[in-house]
């Protein structure tokens, strides 16, 4: 069977998806075209900022994209096969996946472009907004040390294809930096040279491939400048990287965030549409060359766990993910120009990065079952399968698999400066610190945790060493999928004390119940053991299950205050049960 007899069917139920169950949600949540956004309302120009749509769905795409639609439906479909990592990607990201990301963002907007975690403070407690703030910080940590160590990973070392050719993890380290300063020009010429958009799209989307070009030509080979091994350079790239996380953290948005989530939008949407026309003409002019060989289902127990419940906590982006939430809710409100675009940008983007995952899982199901590449990390196999799609369209193979590298690092960067940013902002509100002095202590923080997990040794049960990224990627997606359940679970309070409406239960509650049951037990299951030896229960020196277990009561802590607060008499108090912003004039003046 040819992969696309799997790639169009899913587009085609991803839009009418997007047009029928997004419609209903347009509806339901009463999305007003002549509301006055926080972004209108507030503007400062450094937080708050209204842009067009078409800029802002870019900037949100890649800053949700990043790694986990590549690296979780890899990692399940080599696990258990294409099928049912395929059927969690789509019933995932339509009915659960695009609410929790496009409630979220609505949520943020109806409460002044302010996180998620205050909405649950309106409307439940100020105890439950603490013990949210406190569990979305700890997964940010565990979200920044697993896409850093993977990153680092595609610096060092070298990748010989199957045609002898190779690809330099030096290049990529090259192409990187050039890009990184690519997004800094950009921003500096729409800010003060007053370039268009468009301009500016022509010009810097096209330099960032050059940028993949150049970088294979002078590689910065880190190990072979400091004479140490592989392992110790990506050490020190990791570093490195989070060194960036601190600066970017703290650059305005219109130098950085801005113009970099747009190229980075831009980028992803051409490896998409290369790996799909390269498949279409695979099959149509090769006589169907891009034929499945992978098994549609292999096991009901991996290495990893049981399908049940480690298949929906190791996909996340790409069917469901609670890091969305703080994207929607921490920068995208902010910038949110029209109530109508919380569709396109919530639910429709979300249903897009289904089909990214969908093409990412397409680079197993090329590979036949025992495959030695299977065995490479995920970044190496989604390069490899982009590379093989790509070279049907006259790009060299090598070329072609630095293309995908490249883009795997892009959609990252987007990430972790992020990330390291709604940590600033968790930090400042938890300690109560504003200031300069207070955004460089919530960002030192935000950064410096990463790094202690990432240069401490992460040994397998056998004590053989094992990449960071490996031994934190599980616990990223159960405490990621834990967060998704928590955001739905503020979201579908505040829902019911505002509208005391049956369709709640539905179309928020459900998703709240299966995403609830699904992350506590894979947590719950990756944690505990860690508690137990042949002749008792022990205490770990490990830090990592104690994180988990510090999630697990937070988690159910977060659950009692829900309960209360839905069975609590009367309707929300009435400081919140509206929220109202200024009219247009009145922003203006």
């Amino acid at each position: 069977m040819s992969l696309l007899a799997i790639l169009l069917p899913t587009a085609v139920v991803l839009l009418v998806a997007y047009r029928l169950y997004g419609g209903l949600l347009a509806r339901l949540f009463r999305l007003d075209a002549s509301a006055i956004t926080p972004a209108v309302a507030l503007r400062d120009d450094i937080d708050y900022e209204p842009i067009p749509s078409s800029l802002l769905l870019g900037q949100h795409f890649s800053a949700i994209a990043a790694a986990g639609p590549i690296v979780g439906p890899i990692l399940a479909g080599v696990a258990f096969g294409w099928a049912p990592a395929l059927a969690w990607i789509l019933l995932g990201s339509i009915f659960i996946g695009g609410v929790h990301d496009f409630a979220a963002l609505v949520a943020s907007v109806r409460h002044k472009a302010r996180s998620i975690a205050e909405v649950v403070r309106d409307h439940m407690s100020r105890r439950s907004y603490i013990l949210f703030l406190s569990f979305v910080w700890i997964a940010l940590v565990y979200i920044i040390v697993a896409f850093t160590d993977i990153t680092a990973s595609s610096f060092v070392g070298k990748q010989v294809l199957e045609n002898g050719e190779g690809v330099s993890g030096g290049g990529i380290a090259s192409s990187s930096l050039l890009y990184l300063v690519l997004p800094l020009v950009m921003g500096v010429c729409i800010r003060y040279l007053k370039m268009p958009i468009w301009l500016a799209t022509v010009i810097f989307v096209p330099l960032v491939g050059l940028a993949i070009w150049v970088g294979q030509q002078i590689p910065f080979d880190l190990a072979a400048t400091l004479g140490t091994t592989d392992a110790n350079a990506q050490k020190i790239w990791g570093v490195l990287l989070l060194a960036y996380c601190l600066v970017a953290a703290m650059a305005p948005m219109w130098l950085l965030l801005q113009p970099r989530g747009h190229l980075g939008g831009c980028f992803l949407y051409v490896a998409l549409f290369g790996a799909v026309v390269g498949l279409v003409f695979s099959d149509r002019l090769l006589g169907g060359d891009s034929q499945i060989r992978y098994p549609a289902f292999t096991t009901w127990t991996a290495k990893s766990g049981p399908l049940i419940p480690m298949l929906f906590i190791t996909i996340a982006c790409g069917a469901c993910s609670g890091f969305h939430s703080l994207i929607a809710s921490g920068t995208t409100s902010k910038q949110l120009k029209n109530e109508l675009d919380a569709r396109p940008i919530g639910y429709g983007t979300m249903l897009l990065e289904a089909l990214v995952a969908t093409v990412s899982l397409c680079c197993v199901m090329v590979l036949p079952e025992g495959d030695p590449h299977t065995a490479q990390p995920p970044n190496f196999i989604y390069a490899l399968g982009m590379g093989r799609f790509l070279e049907i369209l006259g790009v060299p193979t090598a070329l072609g698999v630095s293309f995908a590298l490249m883009a795997f690092t892009t959609f990252v960067y987007d990430t972790l400066d992020v990330c390291t940013r709604l940590g600033r902002y968790i930090i400042q509100e938890l300690t109560g610190l504003s200031g300069k002095a207070g955004a460089w202590l919530g960002t030192a923080l935000t950064a410096g945790a990463p790094l202690f997990f990432l240069l401490r040794p992460h040994l397998d049960a056998a004590g053989n060493p094992v990449p960071a990224w490996k031994t934190f990627w599980s616990l990223f997606g159960a405490s990621n999928q834990l967060l998704a359940a928590l955001t739905l679970l503020g979201i579908t309070v505040w829902l019911w004390r505002t509208r005391r409406e049956v369709w709640v239960w539905y179309v928020t509650g459900l998703p709240t119940l299966f995403m609830y049951v699904m992350s506590t037990w894979a947590l719950a299951s990756m944690t505990l053991p860690k508690f137990q030896s042949e002749t008792g229960w022990v205490f770990p020196a490990d830090p990592v299950p104690w994180a988990g277990v510090v999630l697990l009561v937070l988690a159910g802590v977060m659950l009692v205050e829900a309960i209360r607060a839905i069975a609590g008499t009367g309707g929300p108090p009435s400081s919140v049960a509206t929220v109202s912003l200024p009219v247009a004039g009145a922003a203006a003046r």
